[in-house]
């Protein structure tokens, strides 16, 4: 390598100074902040920054639901329907009871039947009512009330016989007032007897009792009646002498053979 003469190279130093570019035996200046270094050949490139972890994950979130579909009209409108209160149930429960029983509060009290009638009333129900009836509405016997017992008898003394002997006497023939013929015991409009003679179990004061009751409790018969004043009143004669001695001791004809 040939050696620069010092004089040369002191002149390059002059003219450095004065072009204002440093002396070159200053030292190098540092390099800036922030520059970066400069790389040596064969040297290993710097590690890359390590990246940042992602943030912990949370619960995942739920799917949105899907778009509900719209009820049917009939589904809606039963749902805006209004409904009945959890209180109110017994109470609807309990309607039909109380209109039952405000029902019967309307019907007039049930008649106090006393003399005649209020012992024929017991017989009646015990004997008579499961053919015509609790009320004498009729079944498999002949109706009695509304006014069917004078349609049929007219006279008590002709009610008396028929209920004594029963439909056997009449088979075939009208009795009472002609409405009805008699028939085969069984059969429609039959009759069995009640009466003592006639294979009964009634005694006279028991069968007029029921008698009377037929005439004039379901019947409605008329309580200004001869019949009724001497037979079915409270303070009949004539029953009081039937109940002591029969039908003959008070003249009331029984004809047992029809």
């Amino acid at each position: 390598m040939t050696e620069i003469p010092e004089h040369l190279l002191k002149r390059s130093r002059e003219r450095r100074a004065a072009l204002g570019l440093g002396d070159d035996d200053a030292p190098a200046a540092a390099p800036a902040e922030g520059a970066s270094a400069p790389v040596l050949a064969g040297a290993a490139p710097p590690a890359p920054a390590a990246a940042a972890p992602p943030p912990p994950r949370g619960p995942r979130a739920a799917p949105a639901p899907p778009p509900r579909k719209p009820d049917p009209p009939y589904v809606a409108a039963a749902k805006r329907r209004r409904k009945i209160p959890f209180w109110a149930v017994p109470v609807v429960g309990l309607l039909p009871l109380w209109a039952y029983m405000y029902a019967r509060g309307l019907e007039p009290p049930a008649q106090e039947l006393s003399g005649p009638l209020g012992q024929g009333q017991e017989i009646y129900a015990s004997k008579c009512s499961s053919c015509h009836g609790v009320a004498g509405e009729g079944g498999v016997g002949y109706p009695l009330a509304g006014g069917e017992v004078d349609k049929t008898f007219d006279k008590i003394a002709d009610h008396l016989s028929f209920v004594y002997t029963g439909n056997k006497p009449y088979v075939g023939k009208p009795y009472g007032t002609g409405r009805h013929i008699g028939g085969q015991r069984g059969a429609g409009g039959a009759m069995p007897a009640w009466g003592e003679l006639a294979g009964g179990e009634l005694t006279d004061g028991e069968l007029l009792a029921v008698v009377c009751y037929e005439r004039y409790g379901l019947g409605g018969g008329d309580l200004e009646s001869a019949d009724y004043l001497d037979f079915c009143a409270p303070d009949a004669p004539n029953f009081a002498i039937v109940e002591d001695g029969g039908f003959a001791a008070a003249n009331i004809p029984i004809k047992l053979n029809g």
